[in-house]
């Protein structure tokens, strides 16, 4: 008896959920029950029922923008005086008619108003969501230039690139991602300057997404990338409107949704995350000069910890006379080896750098300058690091910071901790083999099909100008190499 109930109860559990899955069907007729059925227990759902002239509509208050509504729903409404004059009121322009109860529904949740007379079902779009004005970056900082930034909302950002490419060669192509959050995503390019490889291949990812929800176009990356397992981004964000219009220029793809503020460009090399716009607001000797320490500092945030635990580990007879007495002085008290030394103060720097990026702002800042004074002051007197790490350990951290994209920054510091432990074991041996192995990851990588050390490999020259140094406009005439362009030139300015 009791196996018998049991069977039922699954049975009835099993038809239940079978039920609960079943999506709205294309060809199901729009009608008033039906929507109420599907936004049952939606309470932010608003109903007004007109009875004198046989009307109802719904919509979600939250996404809609009042005026709009007064003006294109309510106002005509209520100036119709019988129901007689109903049919002549829809014919305006603003009444989309449908008769499919999944576009219904759709239209419904992405802030239109649906409207219900005898047995025909209008949408009225006055879509306006709550967003944030347009405020400056606080990711990508300049010190010279425009200072506007892109929002969560798709139709400003649409807004700020139009504002400066006015052209009716930009187009934008619209794409749905998500199973459940149906977010929107635009990619956007310039008609014959842009590869329409980059373009279909692009998109032909965008629709092949299989997932419940994507929120933000760092989510999307992950998702699109060429090599997801890489450390390194392969795709460059941005939420400057003028560096993506720069990037529409060079022939490349952009790509952002609905929701995030950040514009993917596609496709992109390596030396792009250390190009800044402060570069091509400044003199181009200072812009050059900026650029060519963005490397060194890449080259000093991975090395420096790394070769002092090498030098000091395996190879002292590399430190200079002079130095070596201060520095044994100063690693007498020590009880640590190099390695366990450095990654101690390598993991607190990190932990001083979390803890002011989660902490809020003003509490943030007294944390780290407060905390990696106090905390390097007192390990040196306690003798659990010497003064020389100390140094070497700050030195990484702040070269770190030279480099304009986030992203990139936290995967080269990441880089680090890995060079450090090879130095530890193997000595400069063990530094150049992490160096190496580097170096052939990177060119393996692609973006967009395309190489990810572009114009190191494949060798492209020309391209130098632009990348290791910013040339004057006057010598920098045609577009990058990666972009494919089928309109090579783009500045035949003369000097």
């Amino acid at each position: 008896m009791r196996s018998r109930l049991f069977k039922r109860f699954y049975k009835s559990l099993q038809h239940k959920e079978s039920e609960e899955s079943i999506d709205i069907q294309p060809d199901t007729k729009a009608t008033l029950q039906h929507t109420l059925d599907e936004f049952a227990d939606c309470t932010d759902l608003v109903s007004r029922t007109y009875p004198e002239i046989g009307v109802v509509i719904l919509f979600f208050g939250h996404l809609v923008d009042d005026e709009k509504l007064n003006r294109d729903v309510i106002t005509p409404l209520m100036g119709v005086s019988s129901i007689s004059d109903v049919p002549q009121i829809l014919q305006r322009s603003q009444f989309k008619l449908t008769g499919d109860s999944k576009e219904l529904i759709t239209g419904i949740l992405t802030g239109n108003v649906a409207l219900f007379h005898n047995e025909n079902c209008y949408l009225i779009d006055v879509y306006c969501p709550a967003a944030r004005s347009i405020e400056q970056s606080e990711t990508e900082t300049v010190i010279t230039g425009p200072h506007d930034a892109f929002t969560e909302k798709a139709e400003s950002n649409l807004s700020l690139i139009r504002s400066r490419l006015k052209s009716s060669h930009l187009k934008v192509i619209k794409v749905t991602v998500g199973e459940i959050t149906k977010t929107e995503a635009y990619v956007l390019y310039i008609k014959d300057i842009a590869n329409m490889d980059y373009v279909r291949e692009l998109t032909d990812r965008l629709i092949n997404i299989e997932t419940d929800a994507i929120y933000d176009t760092n989510m999307l990356i992950q998702v699109i990338d060429d090599n997801p397992n890489s450390i390194f981004p392969q795709f460059l964000t941005t939420e400057r409107p003028d560096a993506a219009v720069s990037k529409l220029t060079d022939g490349r793809v952009l790509c952002f949704i609905d929701g995030s503020p950040s514009v993917i460009s596609a496709p992109t090399s390596f030396f792009e995350f250390f190009t800044s716009s402060d570069d091509y607001y400044q003199r181009w000797v200072i812009g050059t000069a900026t650029r060519l320490l963005r490397y060194v500092s890449f080259l000093i945030t991975i090395t420096f910890t790394a070769l002092y635990v090498s030098v000091t580990t395996f190879h002292y007879e590399m430190i200079p006379e002079n130095l070596l007495l201060s520095l044994t002085e100063s690693r007498s008290k020590v009880p640590f080896p190099p390695l366990i030394e450095a990654l101690l103060m390598e993991t607190t720097i990190e932990l001083l750098r979390e803890a002011g990026a989660r902490l809020p702002t003003k509490i943030g800042q007294t944390i780290g300058i407060v905390g990696g004074i106090v905390i390097g002051q007192s390990a040196v007197q306690a003798g659990f690091t010497s003064n020389i790490l100390v140094i070497a350990v700050a030195s990484s951290a702040i070269a770190s910071f030279v480099i304009p994209s986030y992203v990139m920054s936290a995967s080269i510091r990441l880089i680090r901790f890995g060079l450090i432990l090879l130095a530890g074991m193997l000595g400069n041996f063990g530094l150049a083999l992490g160096i190496a192995y580097i170096v052939i990851h990177l060119s393996g990588l692609t973006s967009l099909g395309t190489s990810y050390v572009t114009p190191v490999a494949p060798f492209q020259i020309t391209d130098w100008k632009d990348v290791f140094v910013r040339a004057p406009f006057w010598v920098i005439k045609r577009r990058p190499t990666q972009s494919d362009s089928p309109n090579k030139v783009r500045n035949k300015m003369r000097k």
